[in-house]
Formats: C-alpha cells, structure tokens, sequence
C-alpha cells in the first residue's frame, strides 16, 4: 500500500466533533434568563457561568442552573480560562465597561444592542476587539428572524426588483422601567431611540444595504410627560440613501399589546409583513408576510414561529456556529456602531427639528 493511499477504514471515519463553545453570562434579569435557557438548549453551546451582582437573582439563576458556577463580580468570572465568549444582558450604560472588561480579559463579546450609549463607546469597543482579534456580535436577532430575515431574502432573490422604500413601525405598551428604573433616567438609558427603535433603523439599513449607507436623517418626537421631553412616547424618523431610496422607522409607547410592520417595496413588487401579540416576548404570536411580484399575491409560509423568544435561540446558535467556524457573525461591532449612529442622529434631528447628515456626524467613527 502506498502512503498516499487511504486506509481500508478512512472512508467510514469521522473527525472528532467540535468541543463546544463555552459561555459566561453577565446579568440574568428578565431578558438574562432568556438567553440563559437559550445557551443551555443551544447545539454545542455550553454555560459555565453566570454573574449578577443581586443575591436574589444568583439564588434563581442557582436554583434554575444548579450545574453552572455563579458570581457576584464579573470580574472574578472573567478570570477563568475555560470562557470563550461572555454574553452581556446589563443595561445600556453598562455595555461599554463590561463589554471592554470582557475584551481585555481576552474572551469573544456578544453584547445586546445597543452597542454602547454613545459613538466613542462603540468605536472603543470595536478597535479593542480588532486589535485583540476578537469577535464581537451585536444582538440583532431580528436578521435572523424566520420573518425578518425572510423579508431581506426575498429581497436578495430579486423578487421585488431594486428596494426604493422601507417601513419599519412598532405600536405597543409602554416600556417596563427595568432595574433600579434605569430605562426611566435619560442619564442611563442615552435616548429611547436606542431601545426598540435601534433594532428597526438596523433592519432599515440592512434591507437597503444594496443602495450603500444612509446619508442623512429627520426626525420628529413627542412625549406624553411634559418635564421627561427626551422620552419619546411617540417617535418617528425619514432616513435618506443614496441615489433616492428611503426608510422611515417609526413607534408608539403609547398603544397596548405588540403591533410591527414592514413594507418594502421595489421596482418591480413589493412585501407586507406584521407580527402581534400580547406582549413582546409571547411565544404564541399571529404574524404574516405576503409578496407582490409584481402580477400575483403570495403569502409565504415561514415554517417557523416569528418573535424575540425564537430569534435570541437563533441568535445563540448561529454566534456558536460563526466561533466554530471562524466567521462573522450575523450583526458585527460595525453594524452595531451604525446602529447607534443612526438612532443618535436622530436624536440630534429631534433636538435640532433639522435634518442631519449621517456622512458628517458618522465620519470620525468610520
């Protein structure tokens, strides 16, 4: 037998599988949990640790996880060796130094949106993991949604023709305080722009991402508390793209229950969608998606159940496949940075009652 030739078994072996993806969580409230129980039901996915500074909160992530160590201090947890990646569930304000301590100690970073509360945060975030070569994975679990994602598939395949216009709106309840009333304190939150509007400006730039970046932003907002201006119960946004196409990305706090709609309409057809529920986090929505090819009128069966409860499962599974496979994931620390370009802008637009040209303000950070 010569050496090149296989042995009489190599055709029926198979390599060893992959060891799994170890993660450490830092923050287990309501959403924490989630990902959580999306980690642990996750396909090599393995979690090994937890922190959260509350002790009600490590007796529940204890008692829930009885086999994953948990902390008080993050810090200590990221002194272990055996941590591949930390998934970052804390407040907004809280994403950069968390998010920075996690790159230093050299571990791979998915963190929820926003990225950070202002564009030097991010653009800290994004050099440190660059020149660390880390990976970090924004939480934009919307891209990977089997209706969402769907919408920019049918875009991909040209059934539309060139997209010329984007609708992104959300009527809902009013936003849960969160811890200590954090989401309540325009100090902490940065701007509400940054909360469930960041997800739709990024489905925006992402369903157009054929017509380049956006070039400039309008915006307009209201509150329904006179002394809290800057928490817009009522938000709405005109964002501007090169050579014509446009989105507007529009909500309401001021509803009841959980209504999202996208339009997108092309040269040639156009797309519908709508999701409702109870309330955000319901896994037993009603939801549609239908398709104009520009003759005939299809609903497409997505096959799988659409909301943020699927799609952070999602979001788990394919940040696991993308550190197995060393790729990037679905929403990069670049997504995330225009993201939350786009959302300050706006702010600015609503601050200013002008437009704003996202290829000035975005021109440092780039």
């Amino acid at each position: 037998m010569s050496i090149d030739s296989p042995s009489p078994n190599r055709s029926s072996e198979q390599p060893p599988p992959a060891a799994p993806i170890r993660y450490g969580l830092i923050g287990f409230g309501a959403w924490g949990r989630f990902h959580a129980r999306s980690i642990e039901s996750a396909e090599r996915a393995e979690l090994v640790a937890i922190s959260v500074p509350s002790k009600s909160s490590r007796d529940e992530a204890a008692s829930e996880f009885p086999d994953v160590a948990i902390y008080e201090n993050y810090e200590e947890m990221l002194k272990r060796d055996d941590i591949d990646i930390v998934d970052v569930v804390v407040p907004s304000f809280e994403h950069h130094t968390i998010g920075m301590a996690v790159l230093r100690a050299g571990k791979n970073l998915l963190l929820e949106k926003p990225m950070a509360i202002s564009l030097e945060e991010c653009s800290d975030l994004e050099n440190t993991a660059a020149k660390a070569g880390l990976s970090i994975a924004i939480g934009h679990e919307l891209r990977l949604s089997s209706q969402w994602g769907q919408v920019r598939r049918i875009i991909d395949d040209g059934v539309i023709g060139e997209p010329q216009y984007v609708l992104v709106e959300l009527s809902r309840r009013p936003y849960r305080p969160g811890s200590n009333g954090w989401r309540f304190d325009s100090n902490r939150v940065g701007s509400w722009i940054l909360e469930e509007p960041i997800h739709f400006f990024d489905l925006a730039r992402w369903y157009l991402e054929s017509a380049g970046e956006p070039e400039n932003v309008y915006a307009t907002a209201n509150s329904r508390d006179p002394s809290h201006p800057e928490l817009h119960d009522n938000f709405s946004c005109l964002m501007n793209f090169q050579g014509g196409p446009y989105a507007v990305v529009s909500q309401t706090l001021s509803a009841f229950e959980h209504h999202q709609t996208v339009k997108v309409s092309g040269t040639k057809g156009a797309i519908w969608a709508g999701w409702s529920g109870s309330k955000d986090r319901t896994e037993h929505p009603t939801h549609f998606l239908k398709i104009f090819d520009g003759e005939n009128v299809v609903e497409s069966n997505l096959g799988q159940s659409s909301g943020e409860v699927f799609e952070l499962r999602k979001q788990i599974e394919h940040v696991t496949q993308c550190l197995l496979e060393n790729r990037p994931p679905h929403a990069t620390a670049r997504d995330g940075l225009w993201s939350v370009g786009m959302c300050l802008g706006a702010e600015l637009s609503v601050q200013r009652g002008e437009a704003v040209s996202l290829t000035d303000f975005m021109k440092p950070y780039l």
